[in-house]
């Protein structure tokens, strides 16, 4: 459990010197919120289906945290390429333990800048239905990060080189993103669509925020923590496994 604490502080600390990453992180959720938010908003109103920027700010908030914990991955293959990662994998501990300790605290880091996004959507007017159930959101805040920062460490594992990984994500993330429902609603949609939502872990997520802090739901907040968990748990196997993969 040492070593899983030391780990996590490690990533901890390197988010904290990284201003330049601080800032970077709302950039696109705070274009997202004030222009899709503020500029959507009388169409959305018009459609009868409420404010948008009620209804987009858990989207943007759960997109947040889908890049940032996903993204931890890259900086596996950082410290790989340049060395770090050799230090951390001859020590004598079970590479288990060391895989958790990084998924742990990058998903912290991915919740710390949901959490800050999250502040800014309530400066620019997002109002929760009950302040009782913010923790419901952290919670899962915390296992969308847990399922993407699993997925993020299990591609980085099995990948050599940076561009390899950034092709993928690219690949992977704006589809996880624009399918999961954050920026416009799961009813109604066509068989297809319906079916690319619901197989995208993301949605889950987002409808769980939704409906614990909105009281709108399409899958039901029960049925989304269930999935999450199931979800993550399968990855963190999955990433587990081809960490211990890795060559020294």
């Amino acid at each position: 459990m040492s070593a899983i604490y030391i780990l996590w502080l490690r990533e901890m600390k390197r988010y904290s010197r990284s201003r330049v990453q601080l800032v970077a992180s709302f950039g696109q959720p705070m274009l997202y919120l004030l222009v899709l938010g503020f500029g959507l908003g009388p169409v959305f109103q018009r459609a009868g289906n409420g404010s948008y920027l009620q209804f987009v700010a858990p989207g943007v908030i759960g997109m947040t945290v889908l890049f940032s914990s996903i993204f931890s991955g890259l900086a596996l293959l950082f410290d790989r390429q340049f060395g770090f990662l050799k230090e951390t994998l001859v020590a004598p501990v079970p590479r288990l333990q060391i895989m958790a300790g990084r998924t742990l605290g990058g998903a912290t880091v991915a919740v710390i800048q949901g959490l800050l996004v999250s502040l800014i959507c309530v400066i620019a007017g997002f109002r929760p239905v009950h302040l009782a159930t913010a923790p419901l959101a952290l919670a899962f805040m915390m296992l969308i990060a847990v399922v993407f920062c699993a997925l993020g460490v299990a591609i980085g594992s099995s990948l050599q080189d940076m561009q390899g990984f950034q092709l993928i994500m690219n690949f992977m993330v704006m589809p996880i993103f624009f399918l999961s429902g954050a920026l416009f609603p799961l009813s109604g949609l066509p068989k297809v669509l319906a079916l690319a939502t619901a197989i995208d872990p993301l949605s889950y997520g987002i409808d769980g925020m939704r409906a614990v802090l909105l009281g709108v739901t399409h899958f039901g907040a029960v049925a989304d923590a269930v999935v999450l968990a199931a979800v993550g748990a399968v990855l963190l196997v999955l990433g587990a496994y081809r960490f211990s993969k890795i060559e020294i």
